[in-house]
């Protein structure tokens, strides 16, 4: 059996489709489908030799719930980043606008590219992201208070020792703070015209190839900032798992809320459903193996 390199498997598990993706994974892992099947049934997942073969094949696609099941065990068991495999089995429509964007597309803010040179855009297609949450924090006057990201992350390559976060103030205000836990500051640049702040996060050691690794990091801002109504964040790729959540300060609520999504930074905002306000003052949604672009939610004061 001719081996996979692991680049090519990274790029193949991007791109798709799912077929592809999969028979590469078992090229790169040495692995029969027999051996397949009996490490599923040990796991309590029956799928016949003719099944797996058919998916590799293109022949047939994992549909049903079982199947999806078997698929999740496959992913573990090919030691393959978490819905790297059931991501590409969503409609390519749903998946992404493409298999990577741009941060030009994503945030068309002039600058955002400069910042990143500046910083040395690299490293970022060694790390797939597993979760990321984002809570956004909403003061007594309307304005932002603070943005807070716990993410993890997965090295595909070993070496890997940062990730660089961007971050764009819906008014162009910059952060007057800022905090760092796993994680520590490196090199920050901002552009004070757009309200653009680029961060390097820097890990506590090198990864090596599959390990994850845990980061938290926030952006507070004065009490003066103009009242804001939406927020979100935009993905270059697939993610494979993603939880936003907006606080409300409870004297100040909002009249309606919505889920929101655009395909990259020059379409207009698409409402995709109303939210529901916790009696706890927040909102939220989560979302797994979504699309690659801008997510977010926004809200209506009256």
């Amino acid at each position: 059996m001719q081996s996979v390199a692991e680049d090519d498997l990274l790029q193949v598990l991007q791109y798709g489709p799912f077929n592809v993706a999969l028979q590469a994974a078992i090229q790169a892992r040495g692995l029969s489908l027999e051996s397949l099947r009996r490490r599923l049934e040990e796991q309590g997942i029956a799928v016949s030799l003719s099944t797996l073969s058919y998916w590799q094949r293109g022949r047939t696609r994992p549909e049903r719930a079982d199947s999806l099941r078997a698929v999740r065990g496959l992913e573990a068991i090919l030691e393959l980043p978490r819905h790297s495999l059931l991501t590409l089995l969503r409609p390519s429509a749903d998946r992404s606008a493409g298999p990577w964007q741009s941060v030009e597309e994503l945030c068309p803010e002039p600058g955002v590219r400069d910042l990143l040179d500046e910083i040395g855009d690299r490293g970022e297609r060694q790390l797939t992201g597993l979760s990321l949450h984002d809570q956004h924090i909403i003061g007594r006057r309307r304005e932002l208070r603070e943005v807070r990201t716990r993410a993890v992350f997965q090295a595909q390559q070993r070496g890997v020792d940062r990730w660089i976060a961007v971050y764009h103030h819906p008014h162009g205000i910059l952060p007057s703070s800022r905090t760092a836990r796993g994680c520590r500051f490196g090199r920050v640049r901002m552009d004070e015209s757009s309200g653009l702040i680029a961060a390097e996060l820097l890990f506590d050691r090198a990864l090596g190839r599959g390990e994850t690794y845990l980061l938290e990091y926030g952006f507070a801002f004065d009490e003066t900032g103009p009242p804001v109504t939406e927020e979100g964040r935009g993905f270059r790729t697939p993610q494979h798992e993603y939880l936003i959540e907006v606080r409300f300060h409870p004297a100040t609520l909002p009249a309606r809320c919505y889920r929101t999504w655009r395909p990259d930074g020059h379409t207009a905002l698409k409402d995709s459903a109303d939210l529901r306000m916790s009696s706890y003052h927040s909102v939220h949604y989560i979302e797994f193996g979504m699309a690659a672009g801008y997510h977010g939610i926004r809200w209506e004061w009256d």
